[in-house]
């Protein structure tokens, strides 16, 4: 029988760095219906769900999600390990594709690449950040379902809670772990196409802008378009990134 998977995003309105950041608008879209748009190009998955909070500001993403014609998950605000696994039991997933909102540049062929080869391997959690290569935006992470819910049954930790993965990763002795590096094309993990401030959205505001109306462009033409132009690459450059581990 054919595994379902599926792709899950972790979306709240209540960001400290940048409030409300899924749904600032570029050329008419929000953040998140940028991410939702590429990501429909996946070809390994099954379906999209956007997994936010059941506090009262995230009413708004649930809203944006009907817009755009995919389900929504409400769940606990801080416990996001139970809220993504949730989020799976209920719609009945076998391997989670699991991306945050804060990733609209998302290229949907990396992350079907992450698909395949986790596939292709007896693991339980396969990411392109375990060690980083890709620029910070394309972080991707599949996990088998059980080895989630093995973990949300494992953790009380307040941070492990907080963030889904980590406690997996955490965790080599308990889960099979694989790192999915990038060609050497590709390597610039230096480089921020994430939204954590408004410095990067002023990037991925022109990023978006210049390929406008295409949504396809992939990872390798927006460091093309980067390198043509280095003042770009200044905008952000000063943001710090916070690493979890």
């Amino acid at each position: 029988m054919e595994e379902k998977i599926i792709c899950v995003i972790e979306a709240r309105m209540g960001s400290s760095r940048l409030p409300g950041k899924v749904l600032m608008k570029s050329n008419g879209k929000s953040m998140l219906e940028i991410m939702v748009s590429r990501l429909r190009l996946v070809f390994s998955s099954e379906q999209i769900i956007v997994a936010t909070s059941n506090n009262i500001k995230d009413i708004a993403i649930y809203d944006e999600t009907k817009k755009l014609g995919v389900n929504c998950f409400q769940g606990d605000e801080d416990d996001v390990l139970h809220r993504v696994a949730c989020a799976c039991r209920e719609y009945r997933a076998d391997v989670v594709v699991l991306l945050t909102g804060d990733c609209p540049l998302i290229d949907p062929y990396i992350v079907d690449q992450c698909i395949n080869t986790f596939m292709s391997n007896s693991v339980d959690y396969l990411s392109n950040a375990l060690i980083r290569s890709y620029p910070d935006g394309m972080d991707t992470q599949v996990i088998r379902f059980k080895a989630l819910e093995r973990s949300e049954n494992s953790t009380i930790d307040q941070l492990e809670r907080e963030h889904s993965t980590l406690h997996l990763i955490r965790n080599p002795d308990l889960f099979s772990l694989l790192n999915f590096a990038a060609p050497t094309s590709m390597q610039w993990p230096k480089l921020g196409l994430t939204l954590d401030e408004n410095e990067d959205f002023i990037l991925i505001n022109k990023i978006v802008s210049h390929f406008h109306p295409r949504l396809d462009f992939r990872l390798e033409e927006i460091m093309k378009y980067l390198n043509e132009n280095p003042n770009l690459i200044k905008v952000n450059s000063k943001v710090m990134r916070t690493n979890i581990s």
